[in-house]
């Protein structure tokens, strides 16, 4: 296999400096606007061009199908959801089977950095309910794959797991994990039919909060499945605590079983995480894990998982 080129300042430059020389944002100067990376790293991927611009380069064949099928797969989304969905100025190959895409900035700031109001948790709604709007054969038809819903009853065993070597280091309780039992994972568990477009990516670093606590944008689209909605809203718990996910998911006209669902495979998946970290299993960066930990156990109003029959959703919460 050939190896793929590094990308460095003066390859993003060359790119943009042909790109923007006569459309909008051009700077008539011949150095070209400025680049830099949007995150530190041996490689980096993502690139600020200017103030206006994002560049997204993919490093192996892969990311490039995922990326243009993102491309597509966002023209789809856009007039099912009342938030932003970045929009390419440009894209093609930066070097031989690998893509770029030049986008327009989304305003605003990253979702780990401002808190979601009240009317932010109404756009959240707004999104899930847009999702869910998406004609799932229309998706599946860009290539989206679809993925069967997770075991949540293997994840309580897992999270069981690294929650005994997370006591270990004083960083959580397992007994809190006891409210999960073996019964409530069987009622909590994906309905058949309920599949539906999810982003499978809502992180806070893909949600673009403005200062007044508005979701402006979502960013992130390549990993987008047909699959089990409570992903989503356990991607929100992660980013935005299990209260807010759960309002919005309830806004958004979900009842309790994809709501508690969602609560707790963010909660599983946040345990696992962080004693994967811990084991050295993974590099990622131990305060963020140790925050979303702790916004996916915050308390909700339902927290005991009651009796659900299949022709019942119950909608307290």
């Amino acid at each position: 296999m050939t190896q793929a080129p590094t990308p460095t300042a003066d390859t993003v430059r060359r790119l943009v400096r042909s790109l923007l020389k006569e459309g909008p944002g051009g700077t008539g100067d011949s150095s070209g606007p400025d680049v830099r990376p949007v995150a530190e790293g041996a490689e980096p991927a993502t690139w600020w061009v200017g103030t206006r611009h994002v560049l997204r380069l993919t490093p192996d064949r892969d990311a490039a199908v995922r990326q243009r099928r993102e491309l597509r797969l966002r023209d789809l989304v856009r007039p099912h959801v009342p938030v932003t969905v970045p929009a390419s100025v440009a894209h093609g190959e930066w070097a031989p089977g690998l893509a770029y895409t030049l986008d327009t900035k989304v305003p605003g700031g990253s979702g780990e950095e401002h808190d979601v109001s009240a009317v932010g948790e109404a756009d959240l709604a707004g999104l899930l309910t847009g999702l869910r709007e998406v004609p799932v054969r229309q998706a599946e038809a860009l290539g989206v794959p679809r993925v069967a819903p997770r075991s949540l009853e293997a994840l309580r065993r897992a999270a069981e797991r690294a929650a005994r070597r997370l006591a270990q280091a004083d960083e959580f309780d397992p007994a809190r994990l006891t409210q999960l039992t073996p019964p409530a994972t069987v009622q909590l568990a994906a309905q058949p039919g309920s599949a539906v477009l999810v982003h499978h990516g809502l992180t806070g670093e893909h949600l673009v909060v403005s200062a007044d606590g508005r979701v402006r944008g979502v960013l992130g689209w390549a990993d987008a499945v047909v699959g089990d909605p409570a992903e989503d809203i356990a991607g929100l718990a992660r980013a935005v605590g299990s209260p807010a996910a759960v309002r919005a998911a309830t806004l958004a006209g979900y009842g309790a079983r994809p709501c508690l669902r969602g609560l707790w495979l963010a909660r599983c998946d946040t345990v696992i995480h962080l004693a994967d970290a811990l084991t050295g299993r993974t590099t990622a960066p131990l305060p963020l894990l140790q925050t979303r930990l702790r916004r996916a156990w915050e308390a909700i109003l339902l927290e005991r998982v009651t009796e659900l029959r299949d022709d019942e959703e119950d909608d307290a919460l």
